[in-house]
């Protein structure tokens, strides 16, 4: 079974340090997400709708919302997976346009040719989680240097706009669509219809859900789970509450159901995730 091994959090996000044997659903996160192979077999992610190779010469690059499943052979075995959920405003202390990272087309290919500083760079930032758990410090700093070995030889970061001008011409959200983006953010255990959402918002549901896909690169179930995969990461790792409680306040009356959501996108058991992550608490502190 899937599970992590290590969890480093910080003001960079996350990096989740994953033993995986088994298929995760279609999903998609708000961060800059790299997925590097760390050891055994030669994998592969459904990024949309194409299937693109996780190798030790290869890794995977997915822009925020974009769409992906971990597509795994069964019949082949477990592979070690260092996963990076990053964050663009956290980037951007590096340069200000790679806080920009979070635009749809920040890396234009979604898989891409690593070179030998990437995989060196990437063993190392495993080793460091499994040796230092709780060294957050340095694990900040190897995983800032190997972001920027990923985003220089992957991203074409220089095109970036980054001007006011530019910034000002990109088409502005639909306000029925902002107000149900709103309303998934601050409550998504409360949305359990989304054909109600589409009423409530003044849009019929046909019309809802094309308009919001267009607008988002998501579906709104896909958008709904995310918000609550992202509560539920923080209630687990952060939290001291039960996860019958933590999946209840979810939407999730069955707690057997929170627990195959949160494994099924997360690549982990909720008790697993939580144990290695108070691994590292000791010098962690959650940002402000």
């Amino acid at each position: 079974m899937s599970n992590a091994l290590r969890i480093a959090r910080g003001r960079f996000g996350r990096v989740a340090l994953l033993d995986m044997d088994r298929p995760l659903v279609r999903h998609a996160h708000p961060h800059c997400h790299v997925l590097l192979k760390v050891e055994g077999a030669d994998t592969q992610f459904s990024v949309r709708d194409r299937l693109v190779p996780l190798t030790d010469e290869s890794a995977v690059l997915i822009n925020t919302w974009e769409p992906h499943a971990y597509a795994h052979d069964q019949t082949r075995p477990k592979t070690v997976i260092l996963a990076l959920y990053i964050e663009p405003q956290w980037l951007g202390h590096f340069r200000p346009n790679w806080a920009t990272s979070h635009a749809p087309d920040f890396f234009a290919c979604n898989v891409g040719s690593i070179t030998p500083d990437i995989r060196s760079r990437t063993r190392t930032l495993a080793e460091a989680m499994v040796q230092e758990p709780n060294s957050t410090e340095v694990h900040e700093v190897l995983l800032g240097e190997l972001m920027i070995a990923v985003i220089e030889r992957f991203a074409d970061w220089r095109a970036v706009p980054n001007s006011i001008r530019d910034l000002t011409s990109r088409p502005m959200l639909d306000f029925r669509i902002r107000k149900a983006v709103e309303r998934m953010k601050a409550a998504p255990g409360e949305i359990s219809d989304l054909d109600r959402l589409a009423i409530d918002v003044g849009l019929s549901r046909a019309h809802f859900f094309r308009l919001f896909e267009t607008s988002m690169g998501v579906t709104p179930r896909v958008f709904l789970n995310v918000q609550r995969l992202e509560r539920a990461v923080a209630a687990v790792a952060d939290g001291t509450e039960s996860f019958a409680a933590i999946g209840d306040q979810l939407g999730f009356s069955v707690p057997a159901h929170f627990s195959r959501f949160f494994h099924d996108h997360a690549g982990s058991s909720p008790s697993i995730f939580r144990s290695v992550t108070r691994l590292s608490d000791q010098d962690f502190e959650t940002p402000r």
